[in-house]
């Protein structure tokens, strides 16, 4: 069912038992997707419910192409022909966000790098790449001169508080879309879109990344100098802590951004980011929604922190020499293993998605649920910890 990993990848009995595992652990996670299909049909998972079954999200959702991921990850996988059409099947949701450009906003490469580029690279189907592009091309849009960022939100007219909150904002988040940018400059020979996509990654490492190798969740400029203000986070703990997510954001963010790039600031600073999330984690095996919680704070655990940041780790064991790749890939395993032991909801019957205890926003009360970005990320790391080389970002 599954390609085997290149010759010599692991080398040891222990290593085989984990691939074993592993695949066991894919296998599972596309017989989960086959199995629900049925229930979830054209809709797109937002957040589990207590039951674990799911809320979904509308066409504006930021996490509107996970669930389509995941099921182009299956077909590639399989080649079953009932995952590709599942996930194009939502492809009028995705045709609606391009139509409607209120709606627009920096997770538009979260949602077409895994839906419409997913498609494209999987079927060479033009529609899809067409698609991908138009997105590209709002997602440049964004970018602000004055403080060389992509703004991450939009203002709420009538609603002024929301207003100010998004005014002059970028967030760690950011550094995943900017995926779509480089893959449309690829796409088309359009300079532009990868020089946008690097300056923002470079006021990312520059205001977001701190020096200790931890991160702020946001950055707020002076929205009409681009004047840098201040860090804060949104989803942390506190403006001084480190929020797990988007530690991972980060690390994948940048490994991406380096591959893409060649940058070798690019690379350094995802592997400054690893180093403190590694660190900071110590020996826990499913990271805390947030890395710096005083004693006393109820440590809710976050798999789909655990997830992205396996994914990110792994991928930086595929960029760095042998030495260092072992470490990466002993991190990416060592995550993987936790979710394993921990949070796995693949044999679980009455569960409709991968992961268990993701915290989706534990300031607004959100701290176990399932995700689908948790999902999709759980299958990106257990390929990769295959040996898997072919995503969509």
């Amino acid at each position: 069912m599954f390609s085997a990993p290149p010759q010599g990848y692991f080398s040891n009995s222990a290593s085989s038992c984990r691939v074993k595992a592993y695949e066991e652990a894919l296998g599972r996670c596309v017989a989960r997707l086959e199995q629900a299909m049925p229930v979830i049909g054209v809709r797109n998972t937002k957040i589990g419910r207590k039951d674990f079954s799911w809320d979904y999200g509308n066409i504006g959702d930021w996490a509107l192409g996970f669930h389509a991921g995941q099921l182009w990850l299956a077909y590639q996988l399989t080649g079953e022909a009932r995952f590709s059409n599942n996930a194009r099947a939502r492809r009028p949701a995705f045709d609606a966000l391009l139509r409607n450009p209120a709606r627009h906003d920096h997770d538009l490469g979260f949602q077409f790098s895994l839906s419409c580029v997913a498609d494209w690279l999987m079927t060479g189907d033009e529609k899809a790449r067409s698609m991908a592009l138009s997105a590209a091309t709002a997602l440049s849009a964004r970018f602000q001169i004055a403080g060389a960022y992509l703004q991450a939100w939009n203002a709420e007219p009538r609603d002024p508080a929301r207003t100010a909150l998004v005014a002059g904002r970028v967030i760690a988040d950011s550094m995943e879309n900017i995926a779509l940018l480089h893959w449309a400059c690829v796409e088309t020979g359009n300079a532009f879109l990868g020089e946008i996509a690097q300056k923002h990654a470079e006021t990312v490492r520059q205001r977001i990344v701190r020096a200790d190798g931890s991160s702020f969740h946001t950055f707020v400029f002076d929205p009409a100098s681009g004047e840098p203000l201040r860090g804060e986070t949104y989803q942390g703990f506190a403006h001084d802590s480190c929020w797990s997510r988007g530690q991972a954001w980060l690390i994948h963010g940048f490994a991406l951004a380096y591959r893409r790039s060649g940058d070798p600031r690019d690379l350094e600073t995802a592997i400054k980011l690893a180093v403190k999330a590694e660190s900071l984690l110590g020996d826990q095996e499913v990271p805390p929604w947030d890395y710096c919680l005083p004693d006393g704070e109820v440590r809710h655990l976050d798999s789909s922190a655990g997830a992205i940041t396996a994914a990110g780790v792994l991928l930086l064991a595929s960029l760095t020499p042998t030495q260092e790749s072992s470490r990466w890939r002993a991190f990416g395993n060592r995550l993987i293993d936790g979710l394993l032991e921990k949070c796995d909801l693949t044999r679980n019957p009455d569960a409709l998605g991968m992961l268990d205890f993701g915290a989706a926003n534990v300031n607004k009360g959100f701290s176990r649920n399932m995700l689908p970005y948790g999902d999709y990320f759980f299958m990106e790391a257990l390929m990769r910890a295959l040996g898997h080389t072919q995503f969509f970002w």
